[in-house]
């Protein structure tokens, strides 16, 4: 058995994962993003409690280090080395884009595109094969009509994450899905057991959140 905690606060919604594995034990959901810092450990300790485990049983701690919020992710990331250089367990560091991807994975049949919404026409995203093979890594995008024309040429595409509502305003194609799932922390477990058993670690003092870009905040204006 391998306890394993997952953290995921880059997106709108933040979630936690307890598992066995790849196995989900237990899973708490926040929906207010701006809450996220104030939830996080609060949740963690009632859910360890309520599932009969204590901090000091777990293998390792996994965290979707972006793209996403700026805030949410530093919140995630911090949460996760803390608790690994505590406890003295490796951490796994996953892509945000890569556990969307996870999570529509039985859906599509082509090519799978996460779109997280980044504010006005931009979007940070990714794209990856069936198997979640990565064939464009993450990066940031300002969406347009032909913006996925050279992909959409030979193949066909499966948009998912909470970037889809913009993009099904401007893309017109027949090669083109949008999936409703929403992703959460439970998606995590599978990637990070994987890693887990190979041994596949991030390390804990040189891991930094995937901005994809850099932030600018002018005075006054709040930082995502």
């Amino acid at each position: 058995m391998s306890l394993l905690l997952h953290i995921d606060t880059a997106l709108s919604i933040g979630s936690i994962c307890l598992s066995d594995g790849e196995n989900s034990i237990a899973l708490a959901v926040n929906k207010n993003q701006q809450g996220h810092a104030a939830w996080l450990h609060t949740a963690i300790h009632e859910m360890m409690i309520t599932n009969g485990y204590a901090l000091n049983q777990l293998d390792a701690v996994s965290v979707s280090i972006g793209p996403g919020s700026y805030t949410g992710l530093r919140v995630g990331l911090s949460s996760a080395k803390g608790f690994c250089y505590a406890l003295n367990i490796p951490l796994i560091t996953i892509a945000t884009t890569e556990l969307l991807a996870q999570a529509v994975r039985t859906e599509a049949i082509d090519l799978i595109c996460p779109a997280i919404d980044a504010r006005r026409m931009e979007i940070f995203t990714a794209i990856y094969d069936v198997e979640l093979k990565e064939v464009k890594p993450p990066y940031s995008l300002i969406v347009e009509e032909n913006s996925f024309d050279s992909y959409l040429t030979n193949h066909n595409i499966l948009f998912c994450g909470d970037g889809c509502k913009k993009l099904q305003e401007i893309l017109s194609n027949n090669k083109i899905s949008y999936s409703a799932t929403i992703a959460d922390a439970t998606h995590l477990a599978k990637l990070a057991a994987e890693r887990f058993e190979r041994k596949a670690f991030t390390d804990i003092a040189y891991a930094e959140p995937l901005y994809v870009k850099e932030f600018y905040s002018a005075p006054g204006n709040k930082v995502l």
